[in-house]
């Protein structure tokens, strides 16, 4: 016998990917944020600071807001109890759409199970931002996260990417914590092919957005980044 649908309903909110960028969100965030009172995030001052950007009048503190702890995830009695009782609970990660490479996944799974509804709202993804401004094929593509840190699983790793992508002409497609960037192109230089493409995509949706696609040969000829920038790495070999 099927499961009886509850009140309550899952609302996933995208967060700009950089400061002042709300002309990538849908109209449907601005009317969404305006009556939802519950929220599930990821960092709460990124979450209070983003909904006055967008209704400077809502009283914030009558907001009420869980934040998702790192280490021992959300508060799922709360999520489940918030649910029974009919809520519209909003779900947001710190920047881009909850749930892709970032928290949220585990919350949407059970409002499925319990029946809510759950509407995706549209906004910006920098994965598929990067994917787009790559160059590369859309058709298959694979993304990956957080690539192995220490060798030699990190070249094991970035090697069977390059092969993959070689065979099925699939783009593969990962990400770095942002001081890094420069280890992660100087350990992509090191293990793989000269004629393997990289396409790093920086700061996206900001006004120094960089967009580049090189070949590892020119890659290694190419001035080294500044800063602690977020950036998508994306290779095709």
């Amino acid at each position: 016998m099927p499961q009886a649908k509850i009140k309550g309903s899952v609302y996933l909110i995208p967060l700009p990917l950089s400061d002042g960028a709300n002309q990538t969100l849908s109209p449907d965030i601005l009317a969404q944020t305006a009556i939802i009172k519950h929220y599930f995030v990821e960092n709460a001052r990124t979450a209070r600071r983003f909904i006055r950007s967008l209704h400077a009048d809502l009283v914030i503190e009558e907001l009420q807001l869980s934040e998702i702890s790192k280490h021992s995830g959300a508060d799922v009695s709360l999520f489940r109890k918030w649910l029974k009782e009919g809520k519209k609970i909003g779900i947001m990660s710190e920047a881009g759409c909850p749930g892709v490479a970032d928290p949220g996944s585990n919350l949407v799974g059970i409002a499925h199970s319990m029946g809510a509804k759950v509407v995706p709202l549209t906004g910006p993804s920098s994965i598929i931002l990067a994917l787009m401004a790559s160059g590369f094929t859309g058709q298959s593509f694979v993304f990956h996260g957080y690539l192995p840190l220490k060798e030699p699983a990190r070249g094991k790793k970035m090697k069977e990417l390059e092969a993959v992508s070689a065979k099925e002409r699939q783009t593969q497609i990962f990400i770095e914590t942002p001081y890094r960037n420069n280890l992660m192109m100087g350990d992509l230089v090191r293990h793989c092919h000269n004629h393997t493409r990289i396409c790093v995509a920086m700061n996206l949706t900001s006004k120094d957005e960089f967009i580049a696609t090189k070949t590892i040969g020119e890659w290694k000829e190419a001035p080294r980044f500044e800063g602690k920038q977020p950036a998508v790495f994306l290779m095709m070999g």
